[in-house]
């Protein structure tokens, strides 16, 4: 059925195609991963000098470290003399230099080539320029985020402008000082779907009521079905009797001390484009990140952050933690479900969006426009 004979009610979908296609996931990895600011690293993850860890970006493999004057760094991980993989270790730490394994050509923290066999019978070879090749970076929330593009887009107006737009303003977000919280439980989820899948799923909440009974016993307003934002600044509110943002609706934490009272009972969430969704609630943040690797995988790694202080006096997080790691769990088993279809002789055309999915179409079109058609 195509669009024009839908009744008004539906929208369509992208074909299927879109969510299998080798073809159309190299494209993304070139023209979406690589030439928008991905959300690299917990800046904690390389806390001190020579702490690093790599990270996949697109079709790259990205070194993420701190230098000596403690600023991030990111370099294509690979050594400039003959392309071998720099660090084949997911993380780690080095003293002063990173080692090619290869034929043994070092650099220090900030990339600069500083020896090589041989390489003082070399005075022509420029060591700056036979470093390391560059990315640049910014750190935004506690993280480290890295643009591989040549002229990286704003990211004032791609990262903090899509916060702004969803919640009303920057300091609506700085007010949970999610810079100054830590990691208080991470998990990893390696989810056999198409990322747009995930980005999707988190985007309506026409799902809720059917898939995640303990979510909407606390936030009852998503059991109608309609998750996205209201107005702008809409926060959706704790039900009546829910006492936190827990598992079931019991006493979560002290509430983070910039948190306004206007925020308190709320949860509100934010996506930022391609791979990031924040969620807001009183007493802690939880970021999930995501990680495309193939067109039907996707790594979401997500973390639970806390007050430091909540974490280091021994707090227990785990109701906190477990309402919405059944809520990635029964999300992720959606996704999966539905990704065989999407490759279905049924499914070529693509599905249809009910009203209170409309506003996928507009990351639809997005997804179109940035593949060129």
């Amino acid at each position: 059925m195509t669009a024009t004979e839908l009744p008004p009610s539906l929208l369509p979908t992208l074909p299927g195609r879109y969510y299998t296609d080798p073809a159309v996931f190299a494209a993304e990895q070139e023209r979406v991963f690589e030439a928008m600011w991905f959300c690299a690293v917990r800046g904690a993850d390389i806390g001190s000098p020579g702490d690093f860890r790599t990270v996949p970006i697109g079709r790259e493999s990205v070194l993420v470290t701190r230098g000596r004057d403690g600023g991030a760094r990111a370099f294509l991980n690979l050594c400039s003399h003959r392309g071998a993989t720099l660090c084949g270790e997911e993380a780690g730490s080095v003293r002063r230099t990173f080692r090619c394994s290869y034929h043994a050509w070092s650099y220090d923290l900030d990339g600069r080539l500083v020896a090589a066999p041989n390489l003082v019978k070399m005075p022509d070879v420029d060591r700056e320029r036979f470093g390391l090749r560059p990315l640049t970076v910014r750190e935004w929330l506690g993280y480290v985020w890295v643009c591989l593009a040549d002229e990286p887009p704003s990211f004032e107006a791609d990262v903090i402008g899509a916060c702004v737009r969803r919640l009303g303003d920057a300091a609506a977000i700085d007010r949970y000082g999610i810079d100054r919280l830590v990691v208080g439980r991470r998990i990893r989820y390696d989810v056999r779907a198409n990322w747009k899948l995930i980005i999707e799923n988190f985007m309506e909440c026409y799902h809720c009521a059917t898939i995640h009974p303990e979510l909407v016993h606390v936030l009852p307003e998503f059991a109608g079905g309609y998750a996205a934002q209201y107005y702008v600044g809409h926060g959706a509110e704790f039900g009546p009797g829910v006492a936190g943002f827990t598992v079931d609706g019991g006493p979560g934490l002290d509430r983070i001390g910039g948190v306004s009272a206007e925020q308190d009972r709320r949860y509100f969430a934010v996506t930022v484009r391609p791979q990031v969704f924040v969620n807001l609630v009183p007493d802690h943040v939880i970021v999930h990140r995501m990680f495309p690797r193939a067109a039907d995988r996707t790594v979401v790694e997500c973390d639970w952050l806390f007050p430091a202080e909540v974490v280091e006096a021994g707090a227990d997080l785990s109701r906190s933690v477990e309402l919405f790691d059944r809520v990635n769990r029964q999300d992720f088993d959606a996704c999966e479900a539905c990704q065989p279809a999407m490759a279905s002789r049924g499914y070529a055309a693509g599905g249809v969006l009910v009203p209170s999915e409309h506003h996928i179409a507009d990351f639809h079109a997005w997804i179109r426009h940035m593949l060129g058609n």
